[in-house]
């Protein structure tokens, strides 16, 4: 008997032969740091704002997804497979030109030589609000696991309002959104140079 990888049996299998996994709920009592007496927490070791940064930028160059400067809008390609973006001095600072890339590239991680994210057969014209919710989740994990934090941008209001009509139409977007964002992060962190290389 074989099964698919949700656990499914295939076609001609006898579905009563295997026992399904189920899910449950479980309870879990967490308690704020501050509500624990004789604790101290490990000093974790912090970088500087510069070279936090100078980290997103090497994390970046690793993607190896082509960038073009130039011109006032930022936006991935698919034709050429290449993330465009405004000159530096165009952006705020260095963290909004970080997460600027980083939603870019987000999108560049749904290419078809890559993880071949495609939304048209489920979300139809809503595929497009999809990729963009994506993106912007996928920019903020990954910006999280470097550090830096960016501040809410006047387009993200247009960003939220798109996202609102897919949630209307499917109440469960949200999580394919968070699942794909955390394939794409995934992707990007597996694009860095391991420690050894590093050292090499």
């Amino acid at each position: 008997m074989s099964r698919t990888e949700n656990g499914d049996a295939e076609d001609g299998d006898d579905e009563t032969s295997f026992k399904r996994s189920r899910m449950f709920a479980r309870g879990f009592s967490l308690f704020n740091i501050a509500q624990v007496d004789n604790y101290s927490p490990p000093e974790i070791p912090r970088l500087t704002e510069s070279e936090r940064i100078a980290r997103a930028e090497a994390f970046i160059a690793a993607l190896q997804v082509p960038i073009v400067v130039g011109g006032d809008m930022a936006y991935y390609q698919p034709s050429t497979d290449t993330v465009h973006l405004p000159p530096f001095e165009r952006f705020k600072d260095a963290v909004s030109h970080a997460s600027v890339s980083i939603h870019e590239h987000a999108h560049a991680s749904g290419a078809p030589h890559r993880l071949a994210r495609d939304l048209t057969g489920r979300f139809g014209s809503f595929a497009y609000a999809m990729d963009e919710a994506i993106a912007e989740l996928t920019a903020s994990f990954v910006l999280a696991d470097l550090g830096l934090a960016c501040e809410p941008r006047p387009d993200h209001a247009a960003y939220l309002a798109s996202w609102i009509e897919v949630l209307k139409s499917d109440p469960r977007a949200i999580f394919t959104a968070a699942s794909k964002a955390q394939q794409a992060a995934d992707w990007m962190h597996s694009m860095q140079p391991s420690r050894s290389q590093e050292a090499a």
